[in-house]
């Protein structure tokens, strides 16, 4: 019966069997995830316009090989591309100086930047990070309840991104919103105003972004992030002040939503198995290794990432037109039991080779230690002030994200007041 219900299922559309906005889809990804990855290497779904890639392997070797485009405007319903007169801050920062569009720069911007993510910068982000958040969650310290993301999540990518790039306070509220919708300025499946929107309010962004390289190029600090940014610009002639600007904004998109969603899920993934808490906490470098678990237990994707077919040209036996998008989909097989026994368990010395979690090859993600330091910083803290935490409910799973499932709330309980001896 089994087998002919999936016989059934791989005859219908492909939009009737993978919806990953749809209510089940949230609920449980895994069965359409697999469903499509069923279909083929590369199959095309009509509700994006787009080519789905669905195989590890490919995925890999498009990452590596770097044979499609990653620049928007080479996307087939991308505005025009305005002329370089016409410019402002956002078209200077993506098409002139695109850490995306050019594999060239982009693999010398690794190179030169790569201090600039060095242990003793990553430690000092951190030192500066740390006092924020031991003040947030010191502000929960009496409560007997509270809603993780409203209290904590939503407020940790705000005080990563200001204090990594020392941003003063007195532009905070104007820089916030770019910090949360940076990533609209790219999105395929939201409206031209909604991008415009998202655009305008980059433009602003970078304006403060220059003000504050300004500043600090009048008053340097050891191991800061934009200063050393600064010495890398006096010490290679191809590198300059744009340069800077998208790299910072490349953090931003990469890190903003991405660290809101890590912290949901990781608490909660964590909670839901309280076994592994100590082992994935006990270090940094056990974290960084339960953090991919995480990822691939909760399976919260629904898109990928977004290239795009420079020329007419044949991808993995399909013919793809110029300017289509492909859209590369590595968490399709989280939960295939062939390759993660018990995929429904969070084991988090599960072992992964390889780890693709931040990337692959020439477009790993060059913040990715960053990111996973941070992390760490925020749970070792939590679970420090509240070790008999627990899920006050099971939380509810919004629908209308649009590359993401995301959790609508996530109340836990402090068990602060109540008498027992705390978690081993």
């Amino acid at each position: 019966m089994a087998t002919d219900t999936t016989s059934q299922r791989e005859q219908l559309p492909l939009e009737e069997v993978f919806n990953p906005f749809s209510e089940e889809y949230c609920r449980n990804p895994a069965p359409q995830c697999q469903a499509l990855a069923r279909r083929g290497r590369l199959v095309f779904y009509p509700p994006w316009r787009a080519w789905i890639m669905t195989q590890l392997d490919d995925i890999m070797d498009c990452w590596h090989r770097e044979y499609l485009s990653s620049d928007f405007y080479d996307w087939e319903f991308a505005p025009p591309r305005p002329p370089q007169d016409q410019w402002q801050n956002f078209e200077r920062a993506m098409i002139g100086h695109s850490l995306v569009a050019d594999h060239d720069h982009h693999r010398l911007i690794r190179k030169v930047v790569s201090p600039a993510f060095s242990r003793n910068v990553v430690d000092d982000i951190q030192r500066r990070i740390k006092p924020a958040i031991v003040e947030l969650l010191d502000g929960l310290s009496d409560r007997d309840s509270f809603d993780y993301i409203a209290e904590v999540a939503v407020k940790i990518p705000f005080i990563s991104i200001t204090r990594m790039i020392g941003l003063p306070e007195r532009y905070w509220e104007e820089f916030k919103p770019v910090v949360m919708d940076f990533t609209k300025t790219w999105n395929p499946t939201i409206s031209d105003a909604e991008r415009e929107a998202a655009r305008q309010q980059c433009n602003r962004a970078i304006d403060i972004i220059k003000e504050v390289v300004a500043e600090r190029r009048q008053q340097p600090k050891q191991d800061d992030f934009l200063s050393m940014m600064l010495q890398i610009e006096a010490e290679n002639p191809d590198f300059d002040e744009w340069d800077i600007i998208t790299l910072v904004l490349a953090l931003i998109g990469a890190g903003a939503e991405t660290t809101m969603m890590a912290q949901q899920w990781s608490v909660y993934a964590l909670l839901k198995f309280p076994d592994q808490i100590a082992p994935a906490l006990a270090s940094a470098e056990s974290f960084s290794n339960a953090f991919s678990e995480i990822l691939r237990w909760s399976m919260t994707s629904k898109m990928g990432f977004a290239r795009y077919a420079p020329a007419d040209m044949e991808v993995l036996g399909q013919a793809v037109r110029k300017g289509q998008m492909v859209l590369l989909m590595p968490h399709l097989d989280k939960h295939d039991p062939e390759l993660y026994p018990q995929p429904d368990r969070l084991d988090v010395k599960r072992v992964f080779k390889p780890d693709l979690t931040f990337g692959y090859g020439p477009r790993y993600c060059i913040g990715a230690a960053l990111a996973k330091r941070q992390l760490y910083l925020t749970l070792t803290e939590l679970f420090a002030r509240f070790p008999d935490l627990e899920l006050a409910e099971e939380p509810e799973r919004n629908t209308t994200v649009h590359n993401t499932i995301a959790l609508t709330r996530l109340m836990v309980k402090t068990n602060k007041h109540t008498e027992g001896s705390a978690r081993p």
